[in-house]
Formats: structure tokens, C-alpha cells, sequence
């Protein structure tokens, strides 16, 4: 790709626009695929003669993987570069899509589907991590504002999509539609989107501890979907138990590895310790919703497949237009308020969707009973989404940003995992209970106030324990206003230099090429040397011209090694030994 600084690409510039374009596109992947699954559901069940355990692990298996394995993801993209690992997701990921396409059975689309959830892991911390170190500080909120309701909209469109390939060509062609983003996706990101990693990154990576937290999470998982057909059993107990054990060797390994997957230290942050708690009970509750709305407008309201795709749509829409304004607006007041607001508008929704009952879908059904719902729990989602994501990431280093990335997501599917595979056990559901239209009924009754539940949970502790950046907007003009001056006397400094220093630019220049004739090795001094590399103001740049005048210290530079700019300069792709200063 065209050579660009990382930490200083600008939302309106032609790269930042490319950014933008493939993190929305890769994360659009997975975020379409967790959610278009659930209007097919119904119509995979009857194609395969599969019971509800089947269904709940169709979606459960994606999610396992996803949730367990995001960590390392993260990790990899942090180590290895962010774009690479990227890309790597991408290409595993429309792999595994043709395979649940072409699942002759229910067993084979739950592997594909696990598979899945292993290049989700690879890709989705890899978008929100590219955008953290691509974009300016001052364009990272609109960023983020932009992914969260672009990308989002592939969450929310799924069951539309869904619907209608459902209704038409069939479900297969719901895993089959994510091949041309991913044709799309690669070239692109190749070519236009800039490399990062963290340079701090180093030891082994923590493979005992992403088996760890998949296995527990698995077994807990398995617990959940078995309860109801074997009751109190001694395979239920079992399973239960070893799950919880795992997850304690969990926590007990991540704290004394020397490199955890999951290190403590950056859970020293108070501000993400409790977003990523708020993301725990925001995204059970809407994992929940999802997977029973989509079922409850088929079976119970008599919806097809496209009809309840359709009469979700009002969400998509209002996170297309609102999301990156909200942002913006957290930015500028804090996250507590729209942290603690957002759940409960959500909530509102869900609980209006208790209206939604028994019989024919009509147009002035659909306006007084669904409509309200779908579109409250949109105006929550926009208030809540793009803030709760950008805290997370202004809560840690740029450095970390893909760790921090990958456990505020793990955290978000570990709890849509958890509440897809609880849900039906706390609200009575039996295995045959999506097939019977009066009992799905009943148990979607019980457990919408279970989901609203969790939003207002989330809420109360958006309230009492997230705190607003302290820098206030007087501190920002002061800050601005000395930058400012700053910028002014350099330029009056520039301006008095005048010919005595365009003079000596150009006799340095013509000593550069004498030497380069003469065979000797010199630093060549640019602003930007074409290596992805933090930026450098043009002062700087001039004022580094001075120092290849003095051979010796430099020689000696390179003949032990060292890079001229110290460590971390080489933050671009194949790790070149140069800086935004100097260049081979």
C-alpha cells in the first residue's frame, strides 16, 4: 500500500476512507454471520430434523470458539501485525462459510460453524485494534463512531438478509453470502491499509490458557443446553463443575504466566474493569433477545422468515444514522450518561415486545406492537454502542489496543454464549418447544423481563461506577491555544531563517550526492522515509539535517546495529531498521 504514518491517518483522507472501508467489511462478516443464523434457525431445524439443543449449538458453536480464542487473536495481531493477522481471519473465515453451506447434516454445520468462530477470532479484534492505531487521536471517536454503525449494521441487517435468502434461494445461501466481502476485503486491506503491531509485544503466546478458557467455557455451555432434557443429572453436575474448575485453573495460570493471555495488569484500569462488566450484562441480554425475537416472530406471530427480517430493520436504520453522532456527543459529555441511558431505553424495548402475541401479521399489528419495540431497542443500541467501545479503548494504551479489544469482545460473546445456552433452561423451554407455537409463546414471555433485566443491571452500574475523562473542555482550549502559539513561532523562526538556511539545505543535499558517488553510507533525512512510522513535525525534520554532519557517531551506529531512531521506530510492515528521520 501507499506509504502512511500509523496514529496520524485523518477519517476524510482518501486512506483513512480505505480504513474505514475494510475494518467495516471484515467486522461486517462476523457480526452478519452472529446474527443472520438466528432467522434461519427454523427452517435449518425442520431441514435437518433438529431438536432446540441442536439449534442453541448452531449458534452456541460459532460463538465458543469466538469467544474462547479472541484473546490469542488479539494477541497474534499485536505480535505478528495487525493487518496480516486480519487478513488471515478473513480468508479462514469465508472458508469455514462454504463448509456450513454445504453441511449435508447438523453435525457438520457445527463444526463449520466452530470453525467460523476461529477466524472470527482472528478478524475481529484485528478491525477495532487497526482503527486504534491507524487514526489520529482527534478522529479515533468518529472512527470508532463509524465502525461501530457501519459494522453494526451488519449485525442488524442479518435477519433481513437472512430472511430473504431464507425465503428464496434457501438458509445454505445465509453462509454462502459472506465469500464476495471477503473477495472484496483482502485486496484491499493489502493494498491500502497500513501495518501495525506493538513493539513490546515478545515471549511465548499463552496456548494453555486459550485451551483453558475454551474447555471451560464449553463445558459450561454443555451444561446449560443438556439441563433440560436430563434434568438434575450426574452428566449435567459433572460437566458443570469441571467447567467452573477450568475457569479457576483460568484465572490461577493467567496470573502467574510470565506472558497471560488475559494479563491482570490490565484489568489496574478501573474504567475498563467495569465497562468491560457493562459489556457483560448488555450483550447477554441482547444475545438473548436476538436469538428468541427472530423465532418468536415465526412460530408465534406467524411472520415469514423475510417478514421478521423486515420487522427488525428499524434497528439497522437508526445505528446507520445515529452511531457515529454518538460517538461523537460521548466524546464530548463522557460515557457515564449514555452508558447508563442506553441500557434502559434498550430495556423499554424488549419489554414491549411482550405485546407481540398469536396471530396473522398485519400492517397495523406490526405498527403498534413491534414497530415501538424494535425501534426503542435501536435508540438504545445507538446511545450505548460506539461509547461503551471507544471507553474500552481510551481506558488503555494504543499499545494494548487489540488485547484490550479482544477481551471487551471475548466478554460480549462469552455473554451472548452464555445467555443463548441459559435462556431457554430458565425460561422452561423444552426441546421440542420452537416447533409448538403456544408454549414458545409462554417462555418468551418469561424471558424478555430476564433480558430487560440484565440492561437495567448494566445501567445501574454505568451509573455508580464510570467516571468521565477528567479533561475538560477549558483544558482543551488552553491546550489548543498553546499548540497554536507553539505553531506560530516556529513558523516566524522558519521564515527568519531564510536564504542562509535554504542555502545550507541545498549545499547538504549536493554533499549527500557526492558522498553516495563516493560510495559512502549516510542516513538519508526526510520527514517521512516511506516506512510506516510515527510523524514527525517538518521542524524536526530540518533540524535532523544537522546531524549527519558528524560521520563518526553515526558510522558507529550502524556498524553495531542500532537503529537510528531506538526502538520501536520499525512499526511498519517487515520491520525495516528505519524512522520518519532517517533512511537506508
Amino acid at each position: 500500500m501507499p506509504d502512511a504514518e500509523t496514529g496520524a491517518i485523518r477519517v476524510a483522507s482518501p486512506v483513512g476512507r480505505w480504513v474505514v472501508l475494510t475494518t467495516v467489511l471484515g467486522s461486517s462478516m462476523a457480526l452478519l454471520d452472529s446474527t443472520v443464523i438466528n432467522v434461519a434457525l427454523p427452517r435449518i431445524g425442520k431441514d435437518l430434523g433438529t431438536d432446540l439443543a441442536a439449534l442453541q449449538w448452531t449458534v452456541n458453536a460459532y460463538m465458543l470458539t469466538l469467544a474462547g480464542l479472541i484473546l490469542l487473536g488479539g494477541a497474534l495481531g499485536d505480535r505478528f501485525g495487525r493487518r496480516r493477522v486480519f487478513v488471515v481471519g478473513i480468508v479462514w473465515f469465508a472458508a469455514a462459510s462454504v463448509m456450513c453451506g454445504v453441511a449435508p447434516n447438523a453435525a457438520v454445520l457445527i463444526t463449520a460453524r466452530a470453525l467460523q468462530g476461529i477466524g472470527g477470532a482472528l478478524l475481529t479484534p484485528g478491525s477495532l485494534a487497526l482503527i486504534q492505531a491507524s487514526f489520529h487521536p482527534d478522529d479515533r471517536a468518529r472512527a470508532v463512531g463509524l465502525w461501530s454503525g457501519f459494522g453494526g449494521i451488519g449485525a442488524a441487517v442479518g435477519p433481513f438478509i437472512g430472511g430473504w435468502l431464507v425465503d428464496g434461494p434457501g438458509w445454505r445461501w445465509v453462509f454462502l453470502l459472506n465469500v464476495p466481502p471477503a473477495a472484496i476485503c483482502v485486496p484491499v486491506a493489502l493494498r491500502h491499509v497500513p501495518e501495525s503491531r506493538d513493539p513490546h509485544a515478545h515471549g511465548r503466546f499463552d496456548v494453555l490458557g486459550a485451551v483453558l478458557a475454551a474447555f471451560a467455557l464449553a463445558l459450561v455451555t454443555y451444561a446449560l443446553i443438556e439441563a433440560p432434557g436430563r434434568g438434575v443429572s450426574g452428566v449435567v453436575i459433572g460437566t458443570a463443575a469441571a467447567g467452573i474448575a477450568l475457569g479457576v485453573a483460568f484465572v490461577r495460570v493467567e496470573r502467574r504466566r510470565r506472558n497471560p493471555m488475559l494479563p491482570p495488569s490490565v484489568f489496574a484500569s478501573r474504567q475498563f474493569t467495569v465497562v468491560n462488566i457493562i459489556t457483560l450484562c448488555v450483550y447477554a441480554a441482547l444475545g438473548g433477545f436476538f436469538f428468541l425475537a427472530a423465532i418468536q416472530l415465526q412460530v408465534v406471530a406467524g411472520y415469514s422468515a423475510l417478514g421478521a427480517g423486515t420487522a427488525l430493520l428499524p434497528t439497522t436504520l437508526l445505528m446507520l444514522v445515529f452511531s457515529a453522532s454518538s460517538g461523537e456527543l460521548g466524546q464530548r459529555i463522557g460515557p457515564r450518561v449514555p452508558l447508563a441511558t442506553g441500557p434502559l431505553i434498550a430495556a423499554a424495548g424488549m419489554l414491549l415486545m411482550l405485546r407481540v402475541g398469536p396471530g396473522a401479521p398485519s400492517v397495523s399489528a406490526y405498527l403498534t406492537d413491534v414497530l415501538p419495540a424494535v425501534a426503542l431497542l435501536g435508540a438504545g443500541m445507538v446511545t450505548l454502542v460506539a461509547p461503551l467501545t471507544a471507553t474500552v479503548l481510551a481506558s488503555v494504551d494504543t499499545a494494548r489496543a487489540g488485547l484490550a479489544s479482544g477481551i471487551n469482545n471475548a466478554a460480549a460473546r462469552a455473554a451472548g454464549l452464555i445467555a443463548v445456552a441459559a435462556l431457554p433452561l430458565l425460561a422452561g423451554m423444552g426441546p421440542d418447544a420452537y416447533r409448538n407455537a403456544e408454549e414458545f409463546a409462554v417462555t418468551f414471555r418469561r424471558a424478555m423481563p430476564m433480558c430487560a433485566g440484565l440492561l437495567v443491571l448494566g445501567s445501574l452500574i454505568a451509573w455508580a461506577a464510570v467516571r468521565n475523562p477528567p479533561v475538560r473542555a477549558a483544558e482543551l482550549e488552553e491546550e489548543a491555544v498553546k499548540e497554536g502559539e507553539k505553531e506560530e513561532k516556529a513558523e516566524k523562526e522558519e521564515k527568519e531563517e531564510g536564504a542562509r538556511g535554504k542555502a545550507r539545505r541545498v549545499g547538504l543535499r549536493k554533499l549527500r550526492r557526492r558522498e553516495r558517488q563516493e560510495g559512502r553510507l549516510r542516513p538519508e533525512c526526510t520527514v517521512h522515509c516511506g516506512i510506516v512510522a510515527p510523524p514527525l513535525e517538518p521542524a524536526r525534520g530540518e533540524a535532523a539535517c544537522d546531524e549527519p554532519l558528524r560521520d563518526e557517531p553515526l558510522r558507529d551506529g550502524f556498524a553495531r546495529g542500532e537503529r537510528p531512531g531506538g526502538p520501536g521506530s520499525a512499526g511498519g510492515a517487515g520491520g525495516a531498521g528505519s524512522t520518519g528521520r532517517y533512511s537506508a
